[in-house]
């Protein structure tokens, strides 16, 4: 007989001591190994929240448009009108991207459509936020080209298009890239599928692809810190095959449209008991499951090996009895796995069988978020750097002469965290589907056809993580202005969002102290906006433990509050794009410039300091320059908006200018240090160009502070202060060439 697990096999599980003695009180008796398994990932961090939700719960989740409570479905919910929804979602892939970039690239890809498209969406659009270490390393090339290669053939392949994202380097991601995939598609308000299970009898099925041995125990893998012995977790990433699910979407989407189901769920995180729990306790139900029916691809496949394996490509269907037939010919016409695994029972409880003997027994509830999974109040303390930071002092930085201008703007053309993407992007189908609609004129936000409409839908994702470093509420105020920045200035409307929380471990305070200061910036700045939260994923223990070393704050990733924002655009005549359109228009700058270039990359990067708070921001200011950007859009009165980010004023001026090779001529300040109105990086700015003729409705309209630059030229120069920085050329070549110089 075997025998019962010990408090030492839990801890091995990821468990805590107080975990599992929980556990045995709540199934009064120890646990076999099967159960313990099912508890250790259902109760891991990436399914339970169980450090994260008590704050999670404060952020805004209502709206007249919201269809779907966060965390309640798949994904977030909205009603964009005319009978229409959308639906959308970010989520991370880091731990496994970090052993094997290009699966663990690709199965997020594929798990967040699955998302979508379980929901009774058809995925019409993809973005991605990525985050490496130092490309001068070699380990670093190899994450970048194996994730996005990861992308690119698992979107590709499977026909939804990339149409934007953002990618970072910095020091702190040597060990622990993050990669977070963001997806939105469309569905009729109607034909909404929830995962759900009730009706006792009701036969449960597994479809898709049959189940291995890969990505088992993933979720608890992602519920640890990085560390030497992370390598020999391979089995735990997940291996995709994007034709599979593109089967998978037409067949399930089929499905719903016939309403042949009860309940249906994507088998993610934790697999097949994550999916049973879930189901079984939001219909308050219980399941039997035979496992001995599921289809697998190896043979003698432990129960707790079915149970946790997180093979891609499967849902979890709970059928109406009678249609039994009628689902598996569909899955036969797809040429994909139908089987059923059990059936609805009213136990509320979860009775596991392998080859009739009961292998575990399980109450539903217990399992999961809002159920019996743990909550805990972790402490939190403000780390020492943060007052350190606040102690910069701007006037200690000298100005820089004539030339060091010259010298400044090369090397901030030629940044990483700056340069073009393209590099990236071109491995991405953006055109599949044909609703992308910035392939030749870029916005700040991607603006995507909703087909058979004239609705677009507005997405961006956006953070700055050494804002949030410097001051996590701040800096995550700073990523949700940002991105309904980007909105607006595609001439979109800000609706909702969807986040991906990146941290290190929330056990130690310092790190938890920078989790609290996000949710609180988030929850400010979504009010503000009327921007509700519809969702997303927390990522913890985006840290490494090398050998002999205490981890600690400086151990960890910058905390990455990725912002996933939607908005919408009614018609394309109001569409706003950030390339300048001919000589001689005027070049305007909304938003009030500041002497500050606080964690700036210019100072960050070139100056060599690291240590500066958050650039300047004030929130209501923020809005009121979107509130004016909005009419200005709306009565016609620009040609271009492009908000300013990384690199500051002459970065934004730079990349509208470069697009259709035109040059600038614009004067600077003499109230403001001019290193600072170029390169830095305060906050509520945004560039814009006029027709002449439209210069004295133009100011008369703006209704907040702005500054006339300058001109649009085709002289092929960028010329700050009469003085030549680079020309178009030049800048272009730099730009377009930095990515490839060490990726080729």
């Amino acid at each position: 007989m075997e025998a019962l697990p010990t408090v030492d096999t839990a801890k091995k599980l990821g468990l805590l001591p107080e975990e599992f003695e929980k556990i045995k009180e709540i199934l009064g008796r120890t646990p076999n190994f099967t159960e313990l398994s099912i508890f250790s990932v259902m109760w891991s961090e990436h399914c339970s929240y169980k450090n994260s939700i008590v704050w999670l719960k404060t952020l805004p989740k209502d709206s007249p448009r919201m269809l779907a409570k966060a965390g309640e479905e798949n994904a977030g919910l909205v009603d964009i009108g005319d009978g229409l929804a959308c639906c959308f979602k970010i989520e991370s892939h880091n731990h496994p991207s970090a052993v094997e970039p290009y699966q663990g690239a690709a199965t997020g890809v594929g798990g967040i459509n699955r998302d979508i498209f379980t929901m009774g969406a058809r995925p019409i659009a993809q973005l991605n936020s990525l985050r490496f270490g130092n490309l001068e390393l070699e380990r670093t090339k190899w994450l970048v080209k194996g994730v996005v290669k990861g992308i690119g053939d698992y979107g590709n392949s499977f026909g939804i298009p990339t149409v934007g994202g953002e990618v970072y380097f910095d020091d702190c991601y040597n060990v622990n890239p993050l990669v977070n995939a963001f997806s939105a598609g469309i569905l009729k308000n109607g034909k909404i599928a929830k995962a759900t299970s009730y009706g006792v009898g009701n036969p449960v099925f597994i479809v898709g692809s049959a189940t291995g041995k890969d990505g088992i125990h993933g979720a608890t893998f992602a519920s640890e810190d990085i560390s030497e012995k992370t390598a020999e977790k391979l089995p735990a990433v997940q291996v995709g095959d994007p034709f599979q699910e593109k089967l998978l979407l037409e067949a399930t989407l089929e499905i719903i449209d016939k309403e042949l189901y009860i309940g249906i769920q994507d088998m993610g995180a934790a697999g097949i008991i994550c999916s049973t729990s879930e189901m079984s306790t939001k219909g308050e139900h219980g399941m039997e499951i035979w496992l001995d029916k599921v289809p697998m691809r190896q043979p003698n496949m432990k129960p707790f090996e079915i149970l946790l394996s997180e093979s891609q490509e499967r849902m979890l269907i709970v059928a109406k009895k009678g249609k039994e037939e009628e689902m598996k010919a569909i899955f036969d016409k797809w040429d994909l796995n139908c089987a059923q695994i059990g059936v609805v029972t009213d136990t509320k409880r979860l009775h596991f069988y392998m080859n009739g003997e009961l292998v575990a027994d399980v109450p539903a509830k217990d399992l999961v978020l809002g159920g019996g999974a743990p909550v805990y109040y972790r402490e939190w303390k403000e780390p020492a750097y943060y007052q350190e930071y606040k102690k910069f002092d701007i006037d200690k930085i000298h100005e820089p002469n004539p030339e060091g201008y010259v010298k400044i703007a090369k090397y901030l053309l030629s940044h990483p965290n700056i340069a073009s993407k393209k590099w990236i992007y071109q491995q991405y189908d953006s055109m599949v589907g044909t609703a992308f609609t910035g392939v030749n004129e870029p916005s700040d936000a991607a603006v995507v056809n909703v087909k058979g409409t004239n609705k677009n839908i507005v997405i961006t994702v956006d953070c700055n993580s050494r804002y949030v470093k410097a001051d996590p509420e701040v800096g995550c105020m700073i990523a949700v202005s940002e991105a309904a920045r980007n909105v607006v200035c595609a001439g979109g409307e800000p609706v909702a969002i969807t986040n991906n929380l990146n941290f290190g471990n929330p056990y130690l305070p310092e790190v938890y102290w920078q989790f609290v200061g996000a949710i609180k910036g988030m929850k400010a700045a979504c009010e503000k906006f009327g921007t509700p939260v519809t969702g997303g994923n927390v990522s913890f223990y985006n840290q490494s433990t090398p050998k002999n070393v205490v981890a600690g704050v400086e151990s960890a990733v910058n905390p990455t509050p990725t912002i996933g924002m939607l908005g919408l655009l009614e018609g394309v005549e109001n569409k706003m794009t950030l390339s300048f359109k001919n000589e001689g228009d005027l070049i305007y700058l909304i938003g009030l410039p500041k002497n500050c270039i606080s964690s700036s990359e210019y100072l960050y990067s070139y100056c060599k300091v690291k240590e500066s708070p958050a650039p300047m921001f004030d929130l209501d200011y923020e809005f009121s320059v979107h509130q004016a950007l909005k009419k200005l859009i709306a009565n016609k009165l620009i040609q271009s908006a492009h908000d300013i980010s990384e690199g500051g004023l002459f970065i934004a001026l730079a990349e509208s200018a470069m697009h259709k090779g035109f040059g600038f001529n614009i004067l600077t300040s003499p109230t403001y240090r001019k290193d600072a109105f170029l390169f830095g990086e305060s906050q509520s700015r945004v560039v814009v160009s006029i027709k002449p003729e439209q210069k004295e409705a133009f100011e008369k309209n703006c209704q907040t502070d702005f500054t006339f630059l300058g001109k649009v030229t085709k002289d092929n120069y960028f010329t700050v202060d009469n003085q030549v920085l680079i020309t178009t050329e030049e800048a272009k070549k730099l730009y377009e060439g930095a990515l490839p110089s060490y990726l080729d």
